[in-house]
């Protein structure tokens, strides 16, 4: 098992509601799975700034982290997500 975690800031709820719709569905294509998320997230040491949501996905490996990222019939999910806003995913391990 592999994690990846994501921080976003939103500055378009609407593409955000969109992209939940399908986003369990493109990650379960890969075995990936959303562990936890919060809108609330709190910031527990300064450094970066606090982003408007995060989580934690997991995935039975690298492999298929990459796989999801990389699959182009996921392509327009992906946009959803970057048309929410600014986001970083980063896969731990």
């Amino acid at each position: 098992m592999i994690y990846a975690t994501v921080n976003m800031t939103i500055t378009d709820p609407e593409a955000l509601a969109a992209y939940r719709e399908r986003a369990g569905e493109a990650l379960a294509r890969h075995g990936g799975k959303l562990e936890a998320a919060s809108p609330t997230p709190t910031l527990l040491d300064d450094g970066l700034p606090l982003p408007t949501m995060a989580g934690v996905l997991s995935f039975p490996s690298r492999e298929a982290a990459l796989a999801w990222r990389d699959d182009p019939a996921l392509a327009e999910v992906h946009a959803l997500r970057r048309a929410s806003g600014t986001s970083s995913i980063i896969l731990v391990g």
